[in-house]
């Protein structure tokens, strides 16, 4: 099946393109540049974070934890995390319910052009 989603900037150093969703499930690729960092923030669906390459720190509520390609990590809803990358990682992410926000970015891009 082929992508045509494009890829969004999310913050400096890091991108996400979608790969699939439906009615309950969002899921969606995301590319952090070496020494990448997202900030704190939380949303209401779960996600489980999917390390495809690479390696970073996923830090839950202030507490790091090093993920390297192979891992995975649940989070519940409205848990606070953010991300710190030691080298270039791909990660696999996929949360209940969908991102509707992202979806929405992503039609108003293909709309663009």
């Amino acid at each position: 099946m082929k992508n045509d989603n494009p890829w969004i900037d999310i913050c400096p150093g890091i991108k996400r393109q979608t790969v699939s969703s439906g009615k309950s499930m969002y899921q969606m690729r995301a590319a952090l540049e070496a020494g990448s960092k997202m900030p704190e923030h939380q949303h209401p669906q779960e996600q489980i974070v999917h390390i495809l390459s690479g390696r970073m720190k996923l830090i839950v509520r202030g507490t790091p934890h090093e993920l390297k390609t192979g891992d995975s990590f649940y989070l519940a809803s409205n848990v606070p995390h953010g991300v710190e990358t030691m080298e270039a990682t791909q990660v696999l992410d996929t949360f209940s319910p969908p991102r509707d926000e992202y979806l929405a970015i992503d039609e108003a891009n293909r709309q663009r052009g």
